[in-house]
């Protein structure tokens, strides 16, 4: 088993190369026709976990991707964004947020009372009271990991047995992504189902790929320098400001709230500064491949993501994994009904979800795999559901509070 980083990311980077040089070989290219490049591009890490071939227990890739490759890639892709084009996208993906967040809220107790009538016993009392752990997984599933860490701290969860929710927050909000990802290279199929009107989607794709067109230059070195320099420079930036920005809002509001949270910070000025940005000459940097280079960074970030993954862990907590899995299946019934009822596109479904269901470290991953120029909307809508994560949980902790003792 290898667990040497740097071997590991060089097998990463080994997936991503075969991906896209056979992604034109007129012998996959039906392949790719069914399961989208960015799908496995995120299965084959996972495989190598499941399987044994490489070890990430101990891994620093995970804060590398996060912290460099993600906010890299959303400044590289907010850099030439249409503002307005996505303000037109109008009010259907606020509409499929607030229903992402109502189907964790509501499938938490759901899920806990459907299984609990097969195995009491998962129940549990005191500090070890199921619906104390499951609480975490509520601010994990509506906000993110700094809501996740203050549900643990508001309820007191017995730590010892807090492995077996990680690993239900893992494995289940994956699977859940492998879906999405696969629903995105079949948007269209799945949007004539739901009788949906994409068009306001595919002017802003097709406005943003005209601009790129019409600003396109053969690159020199110079001109690379440029743009990775002011890149990774933005991305000190935002790492900069983030720690006193962190650390005033957790003097203030304690280490759990979070807006203490540095990483909440970081994505918030590495968008804002690639929003601002655009408005500037800056913008024109396009010509020489910026969402190109932001694209790479996803997919790397991607990658990274498919080596968080082991399904053979789904065997070890088979009831608090069933809880999750129940409580996601209510979430994307949810989702879809009311998709089909407004008409939303898929894409509102599938970043309104990663919005809730993995924050910014995913919902700009599932946005730009329906178009580079849509990331911006799942990291707008990520930062969101930070805000709201931390009330939706507490509303689903009491919830299941009153099932458990119903």
């Amino acid at each position: 088993m290898i667990d040497d980083d740097r071997i590991i990311l060089g097998l990463l980077a080994a997936v991503l190369a075969f991906v896209f040089v056979t992604r034109d070989r007129p012998g996959w290219k039906r392949f790719y026709t069914f399961i989208p490049i960015i799908l496995v591009a995120y299965l084959l890490p996972s495989l190598m976990v499941t399987f044994g071939l490489i070890d990430v227990s101990e891994s620093n890739l995970w804060p590398v991707a996060k912290d460099y490759f993600l906010p890299a890639a959303l400044f590289l892709m907010t850099l030439s964004i249409d503002l307005k084009g996505v303000i037109g996208l109008g009010p259907k993906a606020l509409i499929m947020f607030f229903t992402a967040t109502i189907g964790i809220v509501i499938g938490g107790p759901i899920a806990l009372y459907i299984v609990a009538q097969f195995d009491p016993a998962i129940i549990g009392e005191g500090s070890g009271a199921a619906w104390r752990g499951l609480a975490t997984l509520a601010g994990s599933w509506i906000g993110g990991g700094a809501n996740q860490t203050a549900m643990l701290e508001i309820y007191q969860f017995d730590i010892t047995q807090y492995s077996a929710l990680i690993a239900v927050d893992i494995i289940v909000a994956n699977i859940w992504m492998a879906f999405l990802l696969y629903g995105a290279g079949a948007s269209t199929r799945v949007d004539k189902w739901l009788r949906a009107d994409s068009s306001a989607i595919d002017a802003l794709r097709d406005k943003m790929a005209n601009y790129t067109s019409s600003v396109e230059r053969v690159a020199t070195g110079n001109d690379y320098v440029l743009l990775f320099g002011a890149t990774f420079a933005v991305v000190g930036l935002c790492h900069l400001l983030a720690g006193p920005f962190g650390q005033f809002f957790s003097d203030l509001n304690g280490e759990d709230s979070v807006l203490a949270s540095r990483f909440f910070w970081v994505v918030l000025f590495a968008t804002t500064f690639g929003l601002g940005a655009s408005f500037t000459r800056a913008r024109s940097l396009e010509g020489v491949g910026a969402s190109k280079f932001g694209t790479v960074f996803i997919f790397l970030l991607v990658a990274v993501i498919g080596t968080k993954m082991d399904v053979t862990q789904i065997a070890e907590t088979p009831s608090f994994m069933a809880i999750g899995i129940i409580w996601m299946l209510i979430h994307t019934i949810l989702l879809l009904g009311v998709a089909w009822l407004i008409r939303a596109p898929f894409f509102f479904v599938a970043v309104g979800s990663k919005a809730n269901v993995g924050g910014a470290a995913s919902a700009p991953v599932v946005a730009s795999a329906f178009h580079p120029a849509l990331a911006p909307v799942g990291v707008l809508l990520a930062v969101l559901g930070y805000a709201v994560g931390t009330y939706g949980a507490i509303l689903c902790a009491e919830m299941m509070r009153a099932v458990t003792v119903g």
